[in-house]
């Protein structure tokens, strides 16, 4: 069986997180071939893992650059443009317009292959048709606040940031048994397009909530407010849509599940998998330090909240003098300016030499090994590498209640609010001045790892998956000319 393996911005061309759980089920899984489709930045990314021997080839499909295919052939203005009309209309009005916007999609796949997408979408008509749908939009009931003004510009920066965002509509992926995105959003629509052009069953595994990290980042970025509420609408209406696309969704958590379910998945079509480690690579050492130390382990970004987790050090240095907090992970481009921030607040503190960053380490077992508790300061999270193999060290954690956090501890582990330093430094403070309860918790952590967490666990249950799902996939025909919302739904999903 071949699976097609689709990636954004992760395997294998960046290392940790979702990229260490490519590679674990790539080389795991070796009775399959794999094909990667990862869409990336430029296209100029180096490989950071090498290739496994079942791993077939590598399509590199930027989504960011600065050229786009030119096609020879057009379809009629008139055709496009009702297309584009439902697009526009779903995306100013989400609620009224997840069957529409899947029809769309298929629509302008079909075009792209023929004309080039991104001019038609840029295009001074697409622009009129966008900012006439947004002004004609009427609430639906009192609740609804109106639309802020969407000038021309506005209009012209949503669409573009669209654009690339649609550009694997252009692709032709290589043909597959299993079409696997490792993620919702552009990853999804490569898995819809092996659907629709082999009639092979699509899968869609979510590490994290997809449209709630959209959430957190867009509403940082420097947008005016209805540029947000279009790429926001886009972003809800595409998980949307390959919720229902997906013959069956493969979360890594149960509570990724309420959100899909939330959000137009059918129940039926989830089947959570959790994440799994070779134990034998994360073993308990055989002391603990001799200094009281908390181990932070895990890029340097903002959805890690290093900032509470600094602020909650200086809580617990206030309470145990002598407390070291040892961070070690990389820093991703893009990223400078937040470390230079984490840096100047240790500053602030007066936390220098206490607190450290120490860059990549590794083997990573020895940067659990490395502490007495390991801490994750997560604002979002699904099922975190970091906290189950700091408990296969036997290391108790203290951790946000994020996202499945909670699925992974159970109750050998502290669980506290996210962004609250104060809850933070008082459960790390409480596991440092107690080493009977530290260590028991640390030892009940490994042995609940041991039970239902290992990487033989998980290879078995995605083999089983693979199997099912190509045994039980079945695609409806396609209507000649579908009318009807429901009709325009068993289409796009045919």
């Amino acid at each position: 069986m071949r699976i097609a393996l689709i990636t954004e911005g992760t395997y294998p061309f960046v290392v940790g997180g979702v990229s260490v759980w490519c590679d674990q089920l790539i080389r795991g899984l070796s009775d399959f071939e794999f094909e990667v489709i990862a869409l990336t930045g430029n296209g100029l990314e180096t490989p950071a893992y090498p290739s496994p021997p079942n791993l077939k080839g590598v399509v590199n499909f930027p989504l960011w650059n600065t050229v786009r295919r030119s096609r020879s052939r057009q379809r009629p203005s008139r055709w496009f443009a009702q297309v584009h009309q439902s697009f526009v209309s779903a995306l100013v009005q989400p609620n009224w317009g997840t069957t529409y916007f899947l029809w769309a999609l298929r629509a302008m796949a079909g075009y792209a292959q023929q004309a080039n997408l991104g001019e038609a979408l840029l295009s001074e008509a697409a622009l009129g048709r966008l900012i006439k749908a947004w002004k004609g939009h009427h609430p639906q009931d009192l609740s609804d606040a109106p639309l802020p003004d969407l000038t021309l510009h506005d209009a012209l920066m949503a669409s573009q940031l669209i654009e690339h965002l649609l550009r694997p509509l252009q692709l032709i992926p290589p043909k597959a048994e299993v079409y696997h995105a490792v993620s919702n959003g552009p990853a999804a629509l490569v898995g819809m397009l092996g659907k629709w052009h082999y009639r092979a069953p699509f899968v869609l595994t979510e590490h994290g909530v997809y449209l709630r990290e959209r959430y957190l980042s867009y509403l940082q970025a420097p947008y005016s407010s209805s540029v947000q509420i279009l790429i926001l609408n886009f972003f809800r209406l595409l998980s949307s849509a390959a919720y229902r696309m997906a013959d069956l969704i493969v979360p890594v958590s149960e509570y990724n599940r309420r959100w899909e379910e939330r959000n137009g998945a059918f129940p039926s079509s989830i089947r959570p998998i959790h994440n799994g480690i070779d134990p034998a690579l994360f073993p308990p050492p055989e002391k603990e330090p001799e200094v009281p130390t908390l181990t932070f382990v895990g890029r340097i970004d903002p959805l890690k909240d290093l900032h509470t987790l600094i602020e909650s050090f200086a809580y617990t240095k206030e309470h145990v003098p002598n407390a070291r907090l040892r961070m070690f992970g990389p820093t991703p481009a893009g990223n400078e300016r937040y470390r230079e921030s984490c840096e100047k607040l240790i500053e602030e503190l007066g936390l220098q030499g206490a607190a450290t960053f120490e860059g990549r380490i590794s083997p990573a077992a020895r940067g659990y090994q490395a502490g007495h508790v390991a801490v994750l300061s997560s604002i979002s999270e699904s099922f975190p590498y970091a906290v189950i193999e700091a408990m296969s060290c036997a290391r108790a954690t203290v951790s946000t209640d994020v996202g499945g956090v909670a699925e992974a501890v159970g109750d050998a582990g502290i669980l506290v609010p996210a962004r609250d330093p104060v809850a933070m430094g008082k459960a790390c403070v409480e596991l440092l001045t107690d080493d009977q309860r530290r260590i028991a918790m640390g030892k009940a952590a490994r042995e609940r790892v041991l039970k239902h967490f290992t990487l033989e666990r998980f290879l078995n249950d995605y083999r089983k998956m693979y199997h099912d799902v190509v045994f039980f996939s079945s695609t409806p025909k396609i209507p000649t000319e579908p009318k009807t919302p429901t009709e325009l739904l068993v289409a796009a999903k045919s």
